[in-house]
């Protein structure tokens, strides 16, 4: 069946439904494609296209580069963390590095049981599948967090964050065997000669088929996790074979010990021919020959373009590539490591960018990630994006575009309405991450000499507008922030903290108002006061709106229309408040002693709490009605605002009100009384 046939059929098909009176409105289907440790500035449009013709050594990406000239590039899009496992888990969990459950170097760390990327798209009517690189299963042998538990209906690929270091499975050439699983079962046996890359491909490309021909109603969700070209640079056993799409480059075979058909040949021995011999310009003016190393970054790095070259064009050949969202995004900044002897430098190919940073970074070039969306018909094409974004914000942003908001835990925002243009973007994403890594920021002449051999330790970044405020080796929550205007500084040269004290204290203050300390990532500034707010509100008293709708779980109310709303003298929730069934009370908390402050919750329904932006109390997901839930924070004196959000049980009539009560070290467990807000 050719194409052209394929579009008339997707034209004319709704056409008729609609004749008959039944409208079709089907969200996309979106593929997310996550490769491991590529930096901003190894793709060509970024930065490689450039040292070209600066006559460097460079990089080729032409499928990237199409892909952005067909879509969009988001040019200040900022990992969670500047490392894999908690950079993944904030992506799927849509949660920022203040409240994920899996940070710092918590590889294999179970993601936790909660709303993730995939089991919400299933309440939104999606097939889902993950393949490649997971990492997040969980430290005992059950796997608590297999894919296949947390909303994924099929998966294929590394369970283990260590086994995506070696990209021959089988074989193992440097780090010995690893295992591949479909589902639940270890096919590894099977893989001869197969690398990870084409591996994923193919199997992707399998998948992707197959949906098209089951010719479901259902949009489909692809977490397409490559693991190159992180870790051991190994290269492919062969070309790439000849064509892309529904009948050429990679395919799945299916047979044993020739999975796909790349499966011949040696393993990691082909290098891409415009490599093999080529050669640079050294300092003193000699030419000298690449490095074995920096041939083979290049040639995964093209192989890896090549991959996705390949299901691009298999979209557009099953002519579903208009009903369909992608996005290409890295996990984190360029590595400096090969796990070979030789030692792999993202200097070569500056991999960095413009900025200075590396992988386990807060700087600009360990955050900032090569982001690109393709939606055709949607997204207008060759758009370049300016929106401050993470990785934490494309869970919201998929529910949105499959007609459903938020779960409020969520810290991420959607930004469908900046891909689209089709309405105002009203809320920003905010930008913050914390990580701790012993050692250095590399000591490399391209970096300011300020920041060369710059100890790591305790980190934090905030982004405000235009500026972004890092700390690193951190002591105490009063150490202060270095100040870039990073719009107009990429390169992070001029602090301008001393010029500007406001934004210094409102760096310090939302660094401690949008996070919860973790037990097991204890940080410095974990027993702060969180501080209240500078300014005195407009409004007085405690407001509450209510909505309307079947969600199957408590929405962020932000994007939603209220049937209905009120003034309270305190937070109680009763049957008889709101014609809706979802209730958002806001208001704010005057605290007059700095304390440790516990709040409690026991619900009929779901209840969420959220003072300032911190999540206090989670009463929504696997919640048992009628339980007391409660949280505690340190809450410098002053106002403080919260949001409590409430969703009615179905059958709420004579049901008892929520309960809503505090104490402190300043008095016992009590109901709140009218002087107690603002």
């Amino acid at each position: 069946m050719n194409k052209l046939f394929l579009r008339l059929l997707l034209l004319i098909f709704p056409c008729l439904l609609e004749a008959q009176g039944q409208k079709v409105q089907r969200p996309p289907n979106i593929i997310f494609i996550l490769v491991d440790d590529l930096g901003y500035g190894d793709v060509g449009i970024l930065n490689q296209n450039k040292r070209k013709k600066e006559g460097k050594p460079y990089l080729v990406t032409p499928s990237l580069d199409k892909m952005a000239a067909q879509g969009a590039v988001l040019n200040q899009s900022y990992s969670n963390a500047p490392v894999c496992a908690p950079s993944r888990a904030s992506l799927l969990t849509g949660r920022t590095q203040g409240h994920a459950e899996v940070r710092n170097n918590q590889f294999d760390k179970a993601l936790e049981d909660n709303y993730t990327m995939a089991n919400t798209l299933q309440k939104a009517g999606y097939t889902t599948v993950a393949i490649g690189k997971w990492g997040l299963q969980g430290l005992d042998d059950s796997w608590p967090s297999h894919p296949l538990k947390r909303g994924f209906d099929d998966y294929f690929g590394y369970i283990r964050h260590a086994d995506g270091h070696e990209h021959y499975p089988k074989e193992g050439k440097y780090r010995g065997r690893k295992e591949v699983y479909d589902g639940y079962t270890n096919i590894t046996e099977d893989l001869d000669r197969c690398y990870t890359g084409d591996l994923w491909t193919a199997r992707a490309k399998k998948w992707i088929i197959e949906q098209s021909q089951a010719q479901k109603k259902q949009p489909f969700f692809m977490y397409l996790a490559y693991d190159t070209p992180h870790a051991i640079l190994e290269v492919p056993t062969q070309a790439y074979p000849k064509g892309n799409g529904l009948h050429g480059g990679l395919q799945w075979v299916g047979q044993k010990g020739r999975m796909i058909n790349t499966a011949s040949g040696e393993i990691d021995s082909w290098y891409a021919p415009e490599f093999i011999g080529a050669t640079y310009r050294d300092k003193d003016g000699s030419e000298q020959p690449w490095t074995d190393v920096n041939k083979r970054y290049a040639t995964i790095v093209q192989r890896l373009d090549a991959q996705i070259g390949d299901i691009l064009q298999l979209l557009e050949d099953l002519a579903i590539d208009d009903e369909t969202l992608v996005v290409f995004s890295s996990d984190n900044g360029p590595p400096l490591e090969s796990y070979l002897k030789e030692r792999y430098t993202p200097e070569f190919f500056e991999g960095y960018g413009p900025f200075d940073g590396i992988k386990r970074d807060l700087w600009e070039g360990g955050e900032r990630m090569p982001v690109l969306v393709q939606w055709k018909g949607t997204v207008k094409p060759g758009q370049q994006i300016n929106l401050p974004n993470m990785l934490s914000d494309w869970l919201p942003t998929f529910l949105d575009v499959a007609g459903l908001p938020a779960p409020l835990r969520v810290d991420g925002i959607s930004i469908s309405p900046t891909l689209t243009g089709k309405t105002k973007q009203v809320i920003k994403p905010m930008v913050y991450a914390e990580y701790f890594e012993e050692g250095y920021t590399p000591d490399y002449p391209d970096f300011e000499a300020k920041r060369r051999k710059r100890l790591r330790r305790e980190m934090q970044l905030v982004r405000i507008g235009n500026y972004s405020g890092v700390r690193y080796d951190i002591k105490n929550a009063q150490d202060n922030f270095e100040i870039y205007d990073v719009v107009n500084d990429p390169k992070q040269k001029y602090d301008l903290a001393a010029t500007l004290p406001g934004m210094q204290r409102q760096m310090k203050a939302r660094a401690l108002q949008m996070r919860r300390p973790d037990s097991t990532s204890i940080r410095p500034y974990d027993d702060a006061y969180v501080p209240g707010i500078n300014d005195q509100p407009s409004v007085k008293g405690v407001q509450w709106s209510s909505y309307k709708g079947g969600y199957p779980w408590l929405p962020n109310t932000n994007n939603l229309k209220s049937v209905d709303n009120g003034k309270l003298k305190i937070p109680i929730v009763t049957e008889n408040i709101g014609k809706g069934n979802v209730v958002s009370i806001k208001g704010y908390i005057n605290i007059l002693k700095n304390g440790v402050y516990t709040f409690y919750i026991n619900a009929p329904g779901k209840a969420f709490l959220r003072i300032h932006d911190a999540a206090l109390i989670d009463a929504d997901y696997h919640y048992v009605s009628g339980t007391d839930k409660s949280g505690s924070i340190r809450l410098e004196a002053g106002l403080h605002p919260f949001t409590l959000t409430y969703r009615k049980p179905l059958n709420h009539k004579g049901d008892k009100p929520l309960v809503f009560e505090w104490r402190s070290e300043h008095f016992e467990r009590k109901a709140f009384t009218p002087k107690d807000f603002y």
